[in-house]
């Protein structure tokens, strides 16, 4: 018992769902349930806090490679992740420091709209340029 409550085996289990619940986005597969994975509520929403990170790597290498087609889904994910988060109202001995992480989650999730956004505005503005110069090649 004392290695299992020393954290070792918390953070480990927060890991684990951390890998499974990105897993499950990216394949477009349902989140994982804490019953499925057999994890406890603490490190389960740790977990799921962590997931958000992952998925704006995930969200920045598809801007990197042009490939929009997820972005705007996954950050909707993120969304929802923080929207269950900020929910979770118990005390921090209880969640284990999940307050802290919801406003880590918070801040990725506002960078990642705002990181999306610049980079849809500014395919559309390159995808006008490129119609003004062939409207403008054909006249």
């Amino acid at each position: 018992p004392a290695v299992y409550y020393a954290g070792y085996v918390e953070d480990a289990l927060k890991e684990y769902v951390e890998a499974n619940a990105t897993l499950a986005f990216a394949e477009g597969s349902p989140l994982p349930m804490p019953k499925d994975l057999k994890v406890g509520p603490a490190p389960y929403l740790a977990g799921l806090a962590d997931t958000a990170g992952e998925l704006r790597r995930y969200i920045l290498d598809s801007l990197r490679r042009d490939d929009f087609s997820r972005c705007e889904e996954l950050l909707d994910v993120m969304d929802e992740i923080y929207t269950i988060l900020v929910t979770m109202d118990f005390p921090d001995a209880v969640t284990r420091g999940l307050r802290r992480n919801t406003d880590m989650v918070r801040g990725v999730l506002e960078r990642t709209r705002g990181d999306l956004t610049v980079a849809l505005r500014q395919r559309r503005l390159e995808e006008k340029l490129a119609d003004a110069r062939d409207s403008r090649g054909r006249a």
